[in-house]
């Protein structure tokens, strides 16, 4: 991570050059470039392969084993595709990570979710056990802990029907396996979700209003933290176990039980 100027990995989801989603890009990174170094992956433009495969399992091509063990021995002897190394150079650099797509059947566009897959690999994003508690890192405590997530995600649907009681789920519970799977398992933490809401019929005047939200939202990250973070699996309210302990939040089942209340 940059000692001077903070560094920020970029990584954007969206296959058209016109679209509102490139406009809220470039209009972000320029902004952001004002003060921090900006690195971008466009994954579209990149042409990136998202398919785990042999090449990724390491040398001889074709062996066995498990598929995390393996990947892990790919990374630690230097094993990996060059494309991955590259991603893997530019979100180790990073002090925050932005990460731009649409919602698509309820998650992000399957070429970020490959991205996860091929460039998250055990040895570089998460680890063994610590050998001071006992337990994995992860969860807060990832080999990528000390960095900072902004999710900005396009919807079609406006903030009732992808609300809380909405016909299509809370958008925060199904941002869960991206916010919490991924990026707090791998010990980054993510901010609040950005949110552009009835993204499909949005006109010239709504497009520049979103624009300039954003824009005001990037020039206050510095001092941001999450409303509601999530529990770190360190600070024992799993103890014992994977669930969370029967004395907290009892009764309730919903994903909102693993984040905490900031007083």
């Amino acid at each position: 991570m940059s000692a001077s100027r903070p560094t920020v990995h970029w990584i954007y989801a969206h296959p058209q050059e016109n679209s509102f989603n490139a406009r809220l890009f470039r209009d972000g990174v320029e902004a952001l470039s004002r003060d921090h170094d900006v690195e971008i992956t466009d994954l579209y433009a990149q042409r990136f392969d998202p398919v785990l495969a042999a090449q990724d399992l390491g040398e001889p091509h074709g062996r066995e084993g498990n598929v995390v063990d393996l990947m892990g021995e790919a990374f630690a002897a230097g094993q990996l595709p060059a494309d991955v190394i590259e991603e893997q150079r530019k979100l180790g650099a990073a002090d925050l990570v932005v990460l731009q797509f649409p919602l698509w059947w309820y998650g992000p566009p399957a070429i970020l979710k490959g991205w996860f897959d091929r460039v998250l690999t055990n040895g570089f994003a998460y680890g063994p056990v610590d050998a001071q508690t006992g337990l994995p890192l992860r969860y807060g405590e990832g080999l990528l802990a000390g960095r900072r997530a902004l999710v900005i995600v396009t919807a079609g649907e406006d903030d009732r029907s992808i609300g809380e009681r909405g016909i299509s789920g809370d958008l925060d519970s199904l941002m869960f396996p991206l916010t919490h799977g991924t990026l707090w398992y791998t010990g980054i933490e993510p901010l609040d979700l950005h949110v552009v809401h009835d993204a499909d019929g949005i006109d010239a005047a709504g497009i520049d209003h979103e624009s300039a939200r954003l824009v005001e939202r990037l020039s206050g990250l510095g001092d941001e933290s999450p409303s509601h973070p999530y529990r770190r699996l360190r600070d024992g309210d799993y103890h014992g176990t994977r669930a969370l302990r029967a004395d907290l939040l009892p009764g309730r089942t919903d994903l909102g039980i693993h984040r905490v209340t900031v007083e």
